[in-house]
């Protein structure tokens, strides 16, 4: 087992657990601005690939992946070992994923040589109105004032996709894989820097409801301190539930009812999830969408994420010009990269939300031709003004008025990526949205406020928000889990949390490795740089920073600030596997 622990970061594992393991946009009218931090930002260090000739997983927490390899070492399948790691870290990284919240799965199955993606996104309950997010004057509620208890909770999607696509693809027993998660959970695990960092950091927030309240914060009013032992004896009855009685034990009887009664008890905000909503709740598995880049095929999560598309779209402006030259010390490059990126983002906002309920010209907006005419905006040698950087003109048989949209996604997420022995891939985000979710907590696991990914504001001037709050409908997201083909073959799995900065991560990790030759690993250490409304926002403490007098001088607004990835990558050459952890978090790459 080859464990990816090159360098020296913030985020040091302490010995026993080393020895256990054997390792410019204007801001939004009230709803979020560009200044909330939901995730606390760590230091980066340099890491090397590590290597692998049979399976390998990477994923955010050691104990994670320590319990996908686990999983593969025992003949467990990449689906198998999928379910062992969100089930771990639901328990170790609550504020970023887990029972409570959704995910999205693209998957490659290598007995059929197929691709193919999971949509287990949440929905807004039936009972949800367009007025759920406006206060009495018809406004849109300040962000927390939405975020912090039930108004913001959709029923949760990620159980339901790891039973049904365990049904669909597994091949060790379902109730196997839930024993990682229920020993760790029984017997405790220590409180990482990461964990104490951002509950310190969301100590009022965490403290509005009891249950969330004494699990995450001492009887003091401190946060449990870093290294001590930690256990959720509820959450490990919620899993042995789930061992015993499938999804069903989740989306009905006790559990479900204690996910109702905790929504719509909420204090002063409640929330409307009904047990109906859990009962009919079902995962969707789509087709991938796919642009070609170059000789590769870039493929992920269609609608109602925002994600393979827009990353599609920024690839694909950059398709005409030759980003290898210079590599990414060129300032031309970054302006090429940026002004794609808001180009895309322009669409994004006009155009994408829930495909199942708001007509979208998916494939219109990677149609070459379009995205052919759409670059000839790029030529120039200085920034686009803000006037050229507005939605184009897709092809698209249902043309019809839409609003831009007023959203926005907060970076609290994870991504992991497996390569099993025999082939099959997965690449999967997952979420609770904002740190912490809703911070209502029930059975020993934290639910989502991914309603608020939704746009508050349903109408602008009188014309409809695509990605408006309906019920059953699925917000809008931006996590891309991707798979790279080439020739047919996969290439590379990837993904990342980040909020909408999602896009701008995965896009230039490709770019880095298929432009620019890095392996996967130096492709996730590369300092970001990332456009998505106008201000570049450059990575403090990098040598992205170097890029600040050189992007004002041509025209752009420049931000200084902590960018928190987690990107987590796959990649193989069809003999030997090479895999990325994010320094910027505390994940691990494990192989054999």
């Amino acid at each position: 087992m080859t464990a990816g622990y090159q360098g020296t970061r913030r985020f040091a594992l302490s010995i026993a657990l080393l020895a256990a393991l054997g390792l410019a946009r204007p801001a939004f009218a009230q709803q979020a601005t560009d200044a909330v931090a939901p995730e606390i930002a760590t230091a980066i260090s340099e890491r090397t690939a590590v290597t692998a000739s049979k399976y390998m997983i990477a994923s955010a927490n050691p104990h994670a992946s320590k319990a996908g390899y686990d999983v593969l070492e025992r003949g467990g399948n990449a689906i198998d070992a999928m379910v062992a790691v969100q089930l771990v870290l639901g328990l170790v990284e609550p504020q970023s994923s887990g029972l409570g919240g959704g995910a999205f799965l693209v998957y490659f199955d290598a007995d059929g040589q197929r691709l193919t993606t999971y949509d287990g996104r949440e929905t807004a309950p039936r009972a949800a109105t367009p007025t759920l997010f406006l206060n009495e004057e018809g406004q849109p509620l300040k962000f927390f004032d939405a975020v912090v208890g039930g108004r913001s909770v959709g029923t949760p999607g990620t159980v339901k996709l790891l039973y049904d696509t365990h049904k669909a693809h597994g091949k060790l027993p379902w109730n196997s894989l839930m024993q990682p998660a229920i020993d760790l959970a029984q017997e405790g695990f220590e409180v990482s820097e990461r964990l104490f960092s951002s509950i310190s950091a969301d100590l009022e927030r965490l403290g509005v409801h009891d249950a969330t309240r004494s699990y995450f914060i001492a009887g003091d009013g401190t946060p449990h301190p870093q290294g001590i032992l930690l256990k959720n004896l509820a959450y490990a009855k919620t899993l042995q539930k789930i061992a015993e009685g499938g999804s069903n034990a989740f989306y009905s009887g006790p559990i479900a009812q204690a996910m109702v009664d905790a929504v719509r008890g909420a204090g002063d905000n409640p929330g409307v999830l009904a047990l109906e909503d859990l009962a009919s709740y079902q995962i969707v598995e789509r087709p991938p969408v796919c642009i070609t880049y170059r000789t590769y095929d870039v493929c992920g999560m269609g609608p109602p994420s925002s994600g393979a598309l827009t990353v599609g779209q920024i690839l694909g402006l950059l398709e005409p010009f030759d980003i290898a030259a210079g590599g990414p010390q060129s300032v031309r490059n970054w302006r090429l990269i940026g002004d794609a990126s808001r180009l895309a983002f322009a669409d994004r906002g006009r155009y994408m939300a829930d495909s199942d309920f708001v007509p979208m010209p998916t494939r219109g907006l990677l149609d070459k031709a379009y995205l052919a005419d759409r670059s000839r905006l790029l030529d120039g040698d200085v920034a686009l003004t803000g006037d050229q950087v507005a939605p184009g003109s897709p092809p698209w048989d249902h043309a019809r008025l839409q609003a831009d949209d007023e959203s926005i996604e907060l970076p609290s997420t994870s991504h992991f990526s497996i390569v099993d022995g025999q082939g099959n891939v997965v690449s999967m985000t997952t979420t609770i949205e904002n740190s912490f979710g809703s911070r209502v907590m029930t059975n020993g696991f934290l639910l989502n406020n991914e309603l608020t990914d939704f746009s508050f504001a349903t109408h602008r001037d009188g014309i409809p928000i695509a990605n408006r709050v309906e019920p059953g409908k699925r917000p809008r997201s931006s996590m891309s889990p991707t798979i790279i083909m080439k020739d047919g073959k996969p290439f590379m799995a990837i993904g990342s949390p980040g909020g909408s900065r999602i896009i701008g991560y995965v896009a230039s990790a490709i770019i880095a490795t298929i432009d620019w030759g890095m392996d996967v690993q130096q492709a996730i250490n590369l300092p970001h740089l990332v456009n998505r409304f106008g201000t570049y926002d450059l990575e403090k403490g990098t040598d992205a920073e170097t890029f600040a007098a050189p992007l004002e001088a041509l025209g752009y607004k420049v931000s200084i600030r902590d960018l928190n990835s987690g990107l987590h990558a796959i990649e193989w050459d069809g003999t030997a596997l090479r895999g990325g952890a994010d320094p910027r978090r505390e994940g691990v790459v494990l192989g054999d």
